[in-house]
């Protein structure tokens, strides 16, 4: 699979370490940035890089880093057809995936250590969607919302 991968200032460290990692489990990484660490930056300006990368289908997938991972989620999932996932234990990683066909993970590597992010980076990056009934009709529903006239 191709990564688009994008971290602000505060994940840094963390996007460098796991762009190592999805490297060698055999994946392409598109690095967007942030490439300065120590110039001011804005978490948004990669949340839509990444999510860009997605949409377009430049990448199969996304993960993003800022310091606690909030604020990218927030800003990743205002995107239509962009479904992030805030998560920093292996199961919500896979079942991201798996139930919800979630495609961009986003870490805070303030809040995870490295060890974990690797973990979860690798369960997000080894499942895939169910398929199943209950999941797809889930999953309609949600692309519905992002229809509605309420988003």
């Amino acid at each position: 699979m191709k990564i688009s991968i994008g971290a602000d200032h505060a994940g840094y460290e963390m996007k460098s370490m796991l762009i190592e990692q999805v490297k060698k489990l055999g994946h392409t990484v598109h690095d967007v940035g942030t490439f300065e660490p120590g110039k001011p930056d804005d978490y948004p300006d990669y949340a839509i890089l990444v999510a860009q990368d997605v949409l377009s289908g430049a990448s199969d997938r996304g993960i993003l880093v800022c310091g606690s991972g909030v604020g990218v989620s927030v800003a990743a999932n205002k995107f239509k057809g962009i479904r992030a996932g805030l998560c920093h234990d292996h199961y919500s990683a896979h079942q991201g995936v798996e139930h919800d066909d979630m495609n961009v993970l986003v870490l805070g590597s303030r809040i995870i250590g490295p060890m974990m992010a690797q973990d979860v980076a690798e369960a997000f990056l080894n499942a895939k969607f169910s398929g199943e009934e209950r999941h797809v009709r889930r999953l309609q529903k949600v692309k519905g919302i992002e229809q509605s006239e309420l988003r």
